[in-house]
């Protein structure tokens, strides 16, 4: 809430997706196929938090997206650890979703839309984007419907932070991707 001190969430069990199981349904297949929007990598991560932070959630008041996790997230996206991925009809900017990279992890905060599909849209061709960098596991925190039929599971907190543990290996890797991925 934004009236609350940043803290720390480790939800057990743990909602993650390993991109080899990345589910796609036929009509999103279908979808897909007639490439309707444009999806970028780092483009306008400005645009992106801020959407995350002003989209209206169903059984959500507010945010928890406060201007000072935006100025974190902001500083850590001119590092190169954390990533927006936008996806555009023409050039109106309709979904998005940012998180950080941090080894073969990608740790997803939050996702938005305007407009039926996007959101959905913009995340296949990321984890398609993800697993063509070798990424392992992409950390999606919540147990949601939406994210379970796309393949999503649950993993217990201790197989998450082992996972984490041997990811720490290659953390150092910064990555400064940009441009048109889908």
């Amino acid at each position: 809430n934004e009236d609350d001190p940043i803290l720390w969430w480790c939800p057990d069990p743990r909602c993650v997706l390993f991109p080899a199981e990345l589910k796609i349904s036929k009509s999103m297949r279908k979808f897909l196929q007639q490439r309707p929007f444009r999806v970028t990598l780092n483009q306008n991560f400005s645009a992106v938090i801020e959407g995350c932070s002003k989209t209206p959630r169903h059984g959500q008041r507010g945010t928890w997206i406060t201007e000072e996790m935006m100025d974190a997230y902001v500083n850590m996206h001119h590092l190169s650890y954390a990533h927006s991925v936008e996806v555009w009809d023409g050039d109106r900017l309709i979904a998005g979703l940012y998180g950080l990279a941090l080894g073969r992890v990608f740790f997803g905060e939050s996702m938005f839309t305007t407009v039926s599909n996007g959101s959905k849209y913009g995340f296949i061709t990321f984890v398609h984007f993800l697993q063509q960098e070798g990424f392992s596991l992409i950390d999606c925190q919540q147990d949601t419907p939406h994210l379970r039929s796309l393949g999503a599971t649950t993993i217990s907190r201790k197989t998450f932070l082992d996972r984490l543990r041997e990811n720490n290996r290659m953390v150092d890797e910064v990555r400064a991707w940009s441009g048109v991925i889908g």
